[in-house]
C-alpha cells in the first residue's frame, strides 16, 4: 500500500512508523493495538497522510483525549500563526522554564543597523538573541541562508552593552529556533559554527518536541477539547501553555465556553501535564 504525503510524494505505506508515532501518544501497548486495527478500518492506496492523521486522531481521542493532544503536538505549534506571535510567546515560555528571564518583541542597535530579537533570555551570565522561525507549512524546510543570515546578526550586535532586567549585559551567544526542519546544510553550517539550533526533530536527543514531551510544555493548542476560536480566546488573554489553564482554570470564565465543558478541559489538560513522555534520551 502507497500513502501520499502532503508534498505529493508517494511513498509505502510503514506500519512501523505508525505505531511508533501511536505509541508516543502516551497510549499502552493494548490501547495503541486498538487504536492502529481501528485505522486499519480506513485505509486504502494512496491515501494522504493528512487523512492518516485525522484517522490516528479520532481513534485515540476514543481512548483518551490528552493522547489526542499529545498525538497533535505538530498541527498544535502551526496553530500558534499564523504569522507567529504566539509561537515566540511559547518559546519564551520554554526558555523561563528552564530558568531564564525572558522578554519578547525587543529592538536593539548593532555596530550596523537596527535588529528586532523576538526573546531576550537572561540566565546567570548568559544572554541569548532568540530568533523564531515559525512555519505554516507540514514539511517546512529551513535553509543554510537563514542559520547564515543569524550568525551575522549576532556578530552585529556583539561586544555592545544593552539594558535589560536591570543591568547592563552582553548578548553572550543566541539560539535559532523553529517549529519546522532544518536542512543537511544548515545543520552541519550550525554545527561548523557552534549555532545553537532547535528545531522539530533537531538536536536528536534534545529537540523541540522531545523537549516538550520530556517536560510537559504543551502549547494550549494542543487540547482536543478546546475549539479553534476558544483556543484563539485563550491565547489573547496570555493563557499560552497547558499548565497556564491548570494552574489557573479561571482563564476558562472569560471566554465562550459552555459551562458544563469546562470540567472536560481542565481533565484533558490535567492528563496531558501530568503523564510526560521520557522518550528516546
Amino acid at each position: 500500500m502507497k500513502v501520499t504525503k502532503y508534498s505529493g510524494e508517494v511513498v509505502p505505506f510503514d506500519a512501523n512508523s505508525l505505531r511508533h508515532s501511536l505509541t508516543r501518544s502516551g497510549a499502552t501497548d493494548e490501547e495503541v493495538d486498538k487504536v492502529y486495527e481501528d485505522i486499519k478500518t480506513h485505509l486504502y492506496d494512496g491515501i494522504t497522510t493528512r487523512e492518516l492523521y485525522e484517522w490516528a486522531y479520532a481513534a485515540l481521542k476514543k481512548q483518551r483525549n490528552s493522547y489526542a493532544a499529545r498525538y497533535s503536538l505538530k498541527k498544535a505549534l502551526r496553530d500558534l500563526g499564523p504569522e507567529g506571535f504566539y509561537f515566540e510567546k511559547w518559546i519564551s515560555r520554554l526558555f523561563a522554564a528552564d530558568g531564564f528571564e525572558t522578554i519578547t518583541g525587543q529592538t536593539v542597535q548593532g555596530h550596523a543597523v537596527t535588529h528586532e530579537i523576538d526573546v531576550v533570555a537572561v540566565k546567570e551570565d548568559v544572554m541569548y538573541a532568540i530568533e523564531c522561525k515559525f512555519r505554516n507549512d507540514v514539511d517546512a524546510k529551513i535553509s543554510v541562508t537563514t542559520p547564515m543570515y543569524f550568525m551575522s546578526r549576532l556578530k552585529d550586535i556583539s561586544d555592545i552593552s544593552y539594558d535589560f532586567f536591570e543591568g547592563k549585559r552582553n548578548f553572550t551567544g543566541g539560539c535559532l529556533v523553529t517549529n519546522a526542519y532544518l536542512t543537511t546544510d544548515s545543520i552541519s553550517f550550525g554545527e561548523y559554527y557552534r549555532l545553537n539550533m532547535l528545531s522539530w526533530n533537531y538536536p536528536v536527543k534534545n529537540s523541540l518536541k522531545l523537549q516538550v514531551d520530556n517536560n510537559g510544555l504543551y502549547p494550549i493548542t494542543c487540547l482536543s477539547t478546546l475549539k479553534q476560536k476558544e483556543k484563539t480566546d485563550l491565547l489573547k488573554l496570555q493563557c499560552i501553555l497547558v499548565q497556564d489553564l491548570v494552574n489557573h482554570p479561571s482563564f476558562l470564565d472569560h471566554i465562550d465556553i459552555e459551562q458544563h465543558k469546562k470540567k472536560h478541559v481542565v481533565l484533558e489538560a490535567t492528563e496531558l501535564i501530568n503523564s510526560p513522555l521520557y522518550v528516546d534520551r
